[in-house]
């Protein structure tokens, strides 16, 4: 089995913290599809049993209904899609409407992916995020109306000046919605954004971590209390919701992405395509793409291991590590073990509680430089 990335970079406005690659570019949008539809026709042949689909960005709610049912013309044609496949869309919930919930009803779309962010309008305007809180409760219930039973929300928490009822607040209105999954992450601050020029002015002050790690724990706490598996770092799901598409990168199972910027896996190396939406529409329509490889070295896979099945509730194998790396992670992990940042259970390395919360710190520690 695999999974197919597909990604549609175009937004109609870019938001502070983000840096995914994107373009306002809208007039460029049925030429892109167009590369994309030609790409898939190329690589189809690639894949084996299709599982999952994902439709990223970017927002590819920002396609039309036309270009939407060209790409999955195309997706399902020159691939062997199973027919249980998950099916994947990142939305905007002001891009939502009827008319739009309709489409998604004709499309084998089967799981929506929302990004809310926060349920303050004060804290969407900060963000430069186009919808308002009350759109949220709407989307939902236009997806609901045409039978989309799995959906997934976004949220964000650590804005500037955020206090810990205003984050209690945002979680219990998300789990008012009923959706079957909820993904949240703290807000960062990545260089090359407005928002890490903000920070560098002076303008906005991160929350302090003590604060951050009251939120973080609020939202484990809150959604283990209304059933949610807690399955990976940032995820969540009722029973039988996991993110199958997302699972898969987390456990090592080869995926093909298509798009500008989207990157491709099979066990044994990566390849990615050029970040520049002109190249790449360019490099397709001359037969050229315009793609960049690299081979992993035992090295590089032990580290994309450690890095990858730590993030999940599973943690990570070893008796799938090499004897060498095995014996090298387990002297690295020791002082975690003492610490109360690890655990050793049943043949695994897991993140504890408390280890959750300095993951990044930890896997690092793991990893071979």
């Amino acid at each position: 089995m695999a999974g197919l990335y597909v990604h549609i970079p175009f937004c109609k406005s870019r938001c502070v913290y983000c840096d995914f690659y994107s373009t306002t570019r809208l007039d460029l949008r049925q030429q892109y599809v167009d590369a994309i539809c030609h790409e898939i026709q190329r690589r189809g042949h690639e894949a084996v049993r299709i599982d999952t689909i994902y439709l990223g960005g970017g927002t590819p709610s920002q396609l039309t209904t036309e270009q939407l049912h060209l790409l999955f013309d195309a997706l399902y044609i020159y691939n062997k899609v199973a027919a249980d496949a998950e099916v994947t869309i990142e939305c905007n919930p002001d891009d939502v409407t009827a008319d739009f919930a309709e489409c998604l009803k004709q499309l084998p779309v089967n799981r929506v992916s929302m990004g809310a962010q926060t349920f303050a309008d004060e804290r969407l305007c900060f963000l430069h995020r186009r919808h308002r809180s009350s759109q949220i409760a709407s989307a939902v219930s236009l997806l609901r109306q045409q039978g989309i039973s799995n959906i997934s929300i976004d949220l964000m928490y650590g804005f500037p000046g955020e206090t810990m009822d205003e984050w209690a607040t945002d979680v219990q209105t998300a789990l008012a919605l009923g959706v079957e999954h909820l993904s949240a992450y703290a807000l960062q601050y990545e260089e090359g954004t407005p928002l890490y020029a903000m920070l560098q002015r002076g303008q906005v002050c991160e929350v302090d971590e003590e604060l951050s790690r009251r939120m973080y724990y609020h939202l484990v706490d809150r959604l283990a209390a209304a059933g949610y598996e807690h399955y990976e770092i940032s995820n969540f799901a009722l029973p039988g919701f996991r993110s199958r598409h997302n699972s898969s990168y987390w456990n090592q199972t080869p995926y093909t992405g298509l798009g500008a910027a989207a990157h491709s896996f099979d066990g044994q190396g990566r390849w990615w395509n050029v970040s520049d939406i002109q190249k790449y529409i360019t490099g397709i329509e001359r037969g050229e793409p315009c793609v960049e490889r690299e081979l992993l070295t035992p090295a590089n896979r032990y580290n994309e291991m450690v890095m990858t099945a730590l993030r999940t509730c599973e943690g990570l194998s070893l008796s799938a590590l090499s004897d060498g790396h095995r014996s090298y992670c387990l002297r690295q992990a020791r002082r975690f073990l003492e610490g109360g940042l690890l655990e050793q259970r049943d043949g695994r390395l897991l993140l504890t509680r408390d280890g959750l919360f300095v993951s990044d710190m930890v896997m690092t520690e793991l990893m071979k430089v």
